[in-house]
C-alpha cells in the first residue's frame, strides 16, 4: 500500500492497527522498541551477525516514518541505536516487572530469544499472529528448557535470523535434553561418557563442545539479551493517554482515518 507520494507505507500501517487492536483488547500501558539502526554492538564480537544487508529497500525505507506514527499515535517508543530493539524489550520486561501493580507483563513478539525474559506466568511472551501466550511451562514445553537458559540453547542450536550458527552436531533435541540436566552450558560435563541424559551421540556432541567451548560462549553473548537498560523511570510513564496532536494528518496518510473514527 502507498501514500498519496507514492511511498510504501503497509508495514507501519499494519504495526499501527496491530496497537489498536492491543488497547481495544485492555492494554493500558505499553512502550514499543525499534532498531534505529540494524547494527550493534553484537557487531563487532561477531562478523556474521544480522545488519541491514538483504533488507528489502521498501521495507528499510519504512522505519523512520514507523518511529514518527508511534508517536504522533501517543506511545512510548525506544528507538535503539548502541543495542538491539530486543534489548529493550528485556530491559523493559524487567522494569515493569519489578513494579507491584503490574498484574502482568507481556512482551509481543514471537522472537525465540526473547523466551529467556519469561518469568512464571507474570512475564510472558505473546505471538500475536497465533494468539497464544508462552509463559514459563510453555517455554520449557516448546524449547526443553528453563528461559534462563535459552542463551544457552541458542549458543548451541544458532539462531539463523539472527546469523549465528551454532556447533555442529548439535539440534534441538541434544541441546534441549542435556540444558534441561545442566542448565549452562559451563555445567555440562566434558565427558559424554558421565552425563545424566541419554542420548546416543553423547560422546561425540562432548567433544564437539569441548573443541568449540569458545565459540559457543561467544553465541551465548550473542544471544542474551541485555535486561539493564534504563528506559523509564516509573511505570507510569508508559500509561496511553490518548493520541498525540497531529496524528489525524497520519492517519490520513496510513489510509486508517475512518478505522480511527470508529476505534473511538
Amino acid at each position: 500500500m502507498r501514500d498519496s507520494a507514492g511511498n510504501e507505507i503497509a508495514a507501519v500501517r499494519g504495526v499501527v492497527l496491530s496497537l489498536m487492536g492491543m488497547l481495544r483488547e485492555g492494554a493500558t500501558h505499553m512502550g514499543v522498541a525499534t532498531d534505529h539502526i540494524i547494527e550493534s554492538f553484537r557487531n563487532e564480537l561477531w562478523p556474521g551477525y544480522k545488519t541491514s544487508e538483504g533488507i528489502e529497500p521498501e521495507l528499510f525505507a519504512q522505519f523512520p516514518l514507523l518511529e514518527e506514527a508511534l508517536s504522533s499515535f501517543g506511545l512510548v517508543v525506544w528507538p535503539m541505536v548502541e543495542f538491539e530493539a530486543d534489548d529493550a524489550l528485556a530491559s523493559a520486561a524487567a522494569g515493569a516487572a519489578q513494579d507491584e501493580r503490574v498484574e502482568r507483563v507481556i512482551i509481543c513478539t514471537p522472537d525465540k530469544d526473547l523466551a529467556q525474559c519469561v518469568q512464571g506466568t507474570r512475564v510472558v511472551q505473546m505471538n500475536r499472529r497465533a494468539r497464544s501466550l508462552q509463559d514459563e511451562s510453555g517455554v520449557i514445553a516448546k524449547f526443553g528448557v528453563l528461559p534462563k537458559s535459552i542463551p544457552d540453547y541458542l549458543a548451541l542450536v544458532g539462531d539463523a535470523a539472527d546469523g549465528y550458527p551454532g556447533l555442529q552436531r548439535w539440534g534441538a533435541k541434544s541441546a534441549g535434553a542435556v540444558l534441561a540436566r545442566y542448565l549452562h552450558l559451563e555445567d555440562i560435563p566434558k565427558d559424554g561418557s558421565v552425563w545424566e541424559v541419554k542420548i546416543a551421540n553423547a560422546r561425540t556432541l562432548a567433544a564437539t563442545l569441548a573443541l568449540e567451548r569458545e565459540r559457543a560462549l561467544l553465541f551465548r553473548t550473542l544471544a542474551t539479551l541485555r535486561s539493564d537498560i534504563r528506559l523509564f523511570d516509573s511505570i507510569d510513564e508508559l500509561r496511553w493517554k490518548g493520541l498525540a496532536p497531529g496524528f489525524e494528518a497520519m492517519a490520513t496518510r496510513l489510509g486508517i482515518e475512518d478505522r480511527v473514527s470508529a476505534w473511538g
